[in-house]
């Protein structure tokens, strides 16, 4: 793979270190000449005062220089070359201490913002270091290691357990389990039969397998994803800072107020009071101030900002295109239901399927024993395990040889099985089946659920100035329009490459300032290529850790939400302090203009309003209490509390669907078995949770939300829940009464577990999404 792109952006990245060091040295050299200066001055010696104070004035000069060039090479005169006037006018006109306090801000400003850059290149280092260097190619005398150029079109390889495709090939022999997450994102592993195709960049999840090479090295899939990131880097145009952008009309006025001065007085020195006082100090100081504190604001919510062009961009941000794997979803599958087969049940097919997945290494097997033990299942420890891949695994659990992972459902199948299928297909879930003694027993339907906290996110991030919401995936169009539908988003585009989803964010920039949020290698060119790029740094990869400006450093997709309306304030802000700041140089310049401000005196009215400004732009750090509801320490464990009872309450649902469904099969003695110990479980377990959300959570959320209005529809949710409860418990003491269920029963008795556990399904979703999503 060619490496030699790097140049480019490692010299960007060293010329940011190099301004890192240089900022904080400028300050420590001009805040000690202008101390020592006054000190000598308070001494009495007025010539090594002005002497120090020159000394200041010139330090700053060269960096200011090297600075007004830069900007200039971009075509753009910034705030530094009012600057860089006033610092020689200063010097001609021997006004030392006017130069050495024109320094000190000089300095400041750009500390401020120098302070704002964090420690990251651009140079997608870790898509290199995925890359693979050398490839096994088989050849008459055996299988030997090459160099990756020299795999050529046709050759034979071999990729082992664990490694990563090396060329574009076609899959040659046996089926090849695959992890294509890098490239898609998608979180589950896809196989590919005898002739299909496989990318370079994925990861064989399986045994060995033998790859026919269809493409070169420089030609293939992962070589083009490097390829795209950088070019999409290097096309996005540099951001113009708010201070240059105030800066095209201020510089001009400034020069020309300074030149009348000077040609209807005669005087230079009126010429450098104008300079002076016109020194954009609200610019250099007010509007950093103000972008660093949001910036601060923003870290310690968890997200991290490369710079302060990223939070300005990003408060003017109208359009947001989210990834959706591991951001609008969790990026892991979790246990969707257990169906059992009659004669089982979910718990049992539950607790035996991770028994066996314990010793697994599968992502649907984790998240199986991971459930089990949220469910707080006892396992019992498996022996003689084997696994194959790409069918799962078997071995001896409690005396039974059990296997967990493909099964061929054909027509000779019991019925519950095609029902299985129909309901993952309904759904977009992967299936992982149970066998005892090779009968299925089972089934554990896994998918990738949704974040709690995305439509809440979403919603906030409409109230804080997005106008158009789009989600990007390389999933199926039909889970991934589902996602779209439950989010309410403006479109969703799927089954998208690297390659189109840098194509719509080229496309989306032309509207409006956009903003790109992912947490893949895969996303990576589309955040290079957007104007704010957004990396789920907490458990994304590098690479768009690295391609991104800004990193989420928690795994909790509303911090952007909040990130946005801290850009928005902070911005705000900065504009307010900015514009204040410069009315009152104007003022100032008129009156230096009249002659009636010396130069030093004219510096000294600066600081003053520097520091008015300053204080204004400082309101960025406080906290803005309308983005978020702020929650007392106890009201978040209750939070915590009724979260963790929620996943322990999901076999209950299970129960509830699980007894409607004998009475559509079978209502005889085995269904009203079912149905008594749904109701038993929704006695002892369910309904004393909801009595204390009721009395305790919702009470204790009341202040922060607004009032006891803000939890009236979860109550009314709470009356419903009862209701249906009560009446099953009716039907259960007239069947008691009578011996056994009357048809005349069955309809309604069905109708009440199907609605409640659908009642049940929707309240949990909303509390997750509305309450639970609130806590830390």
């Amino acid at each position: 793979m060619n490496r030699s792109a790097f140049p480019t952006r490692l010299r960007s990245s060293t010329r940011a270190v190099a301004s890192l060091r240089l900022e904080p040295a400028l300050l420590a050299v001009t805040a000690a000449a202008l101390a020592a200066g006054g000190a000598a001055w308070l001494a009495g010696e007025e010539g090594l005062a002005d002497l120090l104070w020159g000394l200041g004035t010139l330090a700053a000069i060269p960096p200011a220089v090297g600075w007004v060039l830069a900007a200039l090479r971009h075509g753009r005169a910034g705030v530094d070359l009012i600057a860089v006037l006033a610092l020689g006018g200063t010097l001609a006109v021997h006004e030392y201490l006017a130069g050495a306090l024109i320094a000190l801000m000089l300095a400041t400003g750009r500390t401020l913002e120098a302070a704002a850059q964090r420690r990251a290149s651009h140079d997608l280092r870790s898509l290199l270091e995925h890359a693979p260097r050398s490839a096994r190619r088989r050849t008459p005398a055996g299988v030997a290691t090459v160099p990756l150029a020299e795999v050529a079109v046709g050759d034979l390889l071999v990729v082992g357990p664990g490694e990563v495709v090396p060329v574009d090939g076609r899959v040659e022999g046996a089926m090849a389990n695959l992890d294509e997450s890098v490239l898609t994102g998608e979180s589950l592993n896809v196989e590919r039969a005898a002739g299909g195709t496989v990318r370079s960049g994925v990861v064989n999840a399986g045994g060995a397998f033998e790859l026919r090479a269809t493409a070169t090295e420089q030609d293939s899939t992962y070589a083009g994803i490097v390829r795209l990131a950088r070019q999409a880097g290097a096309e996005s145009a540099p951001v113009v800072r708010l201070a240059d952008r105030y800066a095209a009309w201020f510089l001009p006025l400034s020069l020309a107020v300074a030149g009348l001065a000077w040609l209807l007085s005669g005087s230079p020195v009126r010429a450098v009071a104008v300079l002076v006082v016109a020194t954009p100090c609200p610019l250099l100081l007010a509007a950093p101030v103000a972008i660093v504190s949001g910036i601060s604001r923003a870290s310690r919510l968890g997200v991290v900002m490369r710079d302060g062009g990223a939070l300005e961009n990003l408060g003017r941000a109208r359009t947001l295109l989210l990834d959706k794997t591991g951001t609008l979803t969790r990026g892991r599958p979790r246990v969707l239901d257990v169906v059992a087969a009659p004669g089982w049940q979910p718990a049992e097919v539950l607790r035996l399927a991770a028994s066996l997945d314990q010793y697994s290494p599968h992502v649907l097997a984790e998240a199986i024993v991971d459930t089990a033990h949220e469910r707080k299942l006892v396992l019992s420890v498996p022996s003689d395990v084997t696994e194959e891949p790409g069918r799962g695994a078997s071995g001896a659990v409690d005396g039974h040889r059990v296997c967990v992972g493909r099964f061929d459902t054909s027509d000779a199948c019991p019925s519950w099985t095609r029902a299985v299928d129909n309901r993952a297909l309904l759904d977009g879930a992967a299936v992982a089946w149970l066998t005892v003694d090779g009968c299925p027993a089972g089934a554990v339907l896994l998918r990738d659920p949704l974040r709690h906290d995305a439509p809440r996110t979403l919603r906030h991030l409409r109230a804080a100035g997005i106008e158009r919401l789009l989600m990007l995936t390389g999933d199926r169009t039909e889970p991934a329009r589902e996602v779209g539908a439950i989010l309410g988003l403006d479109d969703v585009r799927a089954g998208l490459d690297p390659a189109g989803k840098v194509a719509v964010v080229q496309a989306e920039r032309e509207r409006a300032v956009t903003v790109m949020v992912g947490d893949g290698v895969n996303d990576a060119p589309a955040l290079a290529a957007a104007d704010i790029g957004v990396a789920m740094g907490a458990r994304g990869s590098t690479a768009s850790s690295e391609a991104a400006d800004i990193v989420l450093t928690t795994d909790r997709v509303d911090r952007l939400a909040d990130a946005v309306f801290i850009a928005v304030r902070a911005r705000r802000i900065a504009v307010q302090s900015a514009l204040g700041g410069m009315v009152m140089s104007l003022a100032a310049m008129a009156a230096a203009a009249f002659g009636l401000l010396a130069p030093a005196l004219g510096a000294l009215l600066q600081e003053a309003i520097d520091v008015a400004v300053i204080l204004n732009a400082l309101r960025a750090l406080r906290v803005d209490q309308a983005a978020r509801p702020t929650l007392t320490p106890a009201a978040e464990a209750l939070i915590h509390r009724f979260a963790s009872e929620h996943d322990d309450l999901q076999d209950v649902l299970e129960a509830v669907h699980g007894a409607a469904d004998h009475l559509s099969d079978s209502p005889g003695p085995q269904a009203l078995a079912a149905v008594e110990e749904a109701h038993r479980l929704l006695t002892e377990r369910l309904l004393p949770h909801e009595y204390a959300e009721e009395h305790q959570l919702y009470p204790a959320l009341a202040p922060a939300l607004g009032g006891p209005e803000a939890t009236a529809t979860m109550s009314r949710a709470h009356t419903e829940i009862e209701r249906l409860s009560r009446r099953i418990a009716t039907h259960l003491r007239l069947a008691h009464a009578q011996g056994a269920l009357s048809p005349g029963q069955l309809d309604d008795l069905r109708s009440c577990l199907y609605g409640l556990h659908t009642v049940l399904r929707l309240h949990f979703t909303q509390e997750e999404e509305s309450y639970f999503s609130l806590a830390q």
